[in-house]
Formats: structure tokens, sequence, C-alpha cells
């Protein structure tokens, strides 16, 4: 069963070239610039969004610092510490309770990307969610086609699990989606 008493990191959480930490006010800038962007929203499930969306957004990460219940997102800001700069956007879904299963996600400014930022940061909460919180199991699903996204979640260790063909009506177009997953056990090891 998960620690019932651990419902967030003990931020933040520093890793070799990051700070995670909730999101604050400030962050909107560089929200806006990663939520905005053509590119960023292909593989996402909404348009690129707006200044007004991007707030609320915004104030919807900020209200959700803690994960307490199934369906809860706990959701990070991925700082550089070096520079300041708020580089992405890496979240963890409580998907089961019973099943002791967590699903990792992330959005990273493109022009932030390629430097392991991604890997780096998710690595830190799904070591959390395996080593603190007392899940099974972490899950990431990506569209088929972000190739970028496919090999953070193999960097991290997660096999390739389920591959569904035209499983979803998105943006006009039937899109494919892959599941990796990654066990407690072979995260330790």
């Amino acid at each position: 069963m998960t620690n019932a008493a651990v419902v967030a990191p003990d931020w933040p959480v520093e890793t070799g070239r990051l700070t995670l930490r909730p999101f604050v006010e400030d962050d909107f800038d560089a929200m806006h610039a990663m939520r905005s962007d053509e590119e960023v929203a292909r593989y996402l499930y909404g348009a690129k969004l707006s200044p007004e969306e991007t707030r609320s957004l915004l104030a919807v990460k900020i209200a959700g610092a803690s994960w307490a219940h199934e369906g809860d997102w706990l959701t990070a800001a991925a700082v550089e510490r070096a520079s300041g700069v708020t580089v992405g956007d890496v979240s963890m879904r409580w998907v089961s309770e019973r099943d002791r299963t967590a699903e990792i996600g992330f959005v990273f400014d493109p022009r932030q990307q390629g430097k392991g930022f991604a890997t780096e940061a998710a690595r830190a909460l799904v070591g959390w969610v395996f080593t603190s919180a007392g899940f099974h199991r972490v899950i990431g699903r990506t569209e088929a086609r972000n190739a970028a996204s496919a090999r953070v979640l193999e960097k991290l260790g997660m096999r390739l699990e389920a591959r569904f063909v035209e499983n979803e009506w998105v943006k006009g177009e039937w899109q494919s989606e892959h599941v990796y997953a990654v066990l407690d056990r072979e995260w330790t090891a």
C-alpha cells in the first residue's frame, strides 16, 4: 500500500542540474512560452494556450501541490539551477491506489530540449514515487510519433508494453499511443 503520510516530496527536490519545486505565479512567462508553442502542443491533447488559458492552468498547478488521492496530479516546475530559468513541467498522476500505479508526464521548453532535463526531472519524480510513496508501477504514455518523449521514457528504464493503433480521435485525426512501464523492483535494480 502507498504511504498515506507522504503526499508530496520534501520540496525542493535537487538533481544534478535542476531544482524541482511547486509552481509559483512567477512561472507564468516560462509556462506560457512552453504551452503557447505549436510544436509543444503538437503531442498534447489540447491546442496551444492563450495567455488566459495559461493563467488558468498555472492556477491549477499552484493549487495542486499535494498528492493525496487517486486521480490527483503532482506537478513541479523544473528550474535550471545555473540560470534560474524554469525549463519544464514534470508531473505524476496517481492512477490507482489499489494497484499502486502512477503515471509520469512532462512538458519542456523546446529551446531547452535535447539537454537531458526531461529525463533528469522525471527520474527524480519516479524515484520519489517508488522509494518514498511506496508505489509498485509507473507508466508513461506518449503519442506514437513523439520520438523525443519515447526516448525519455526509455532512458528511465521503461519498457514499451503496448502499442494502441489509432485509439484516440485528437485534434481532427486518429492518433496512436505507446504505453511504457517500469516496476519498483526494476527501478531499484
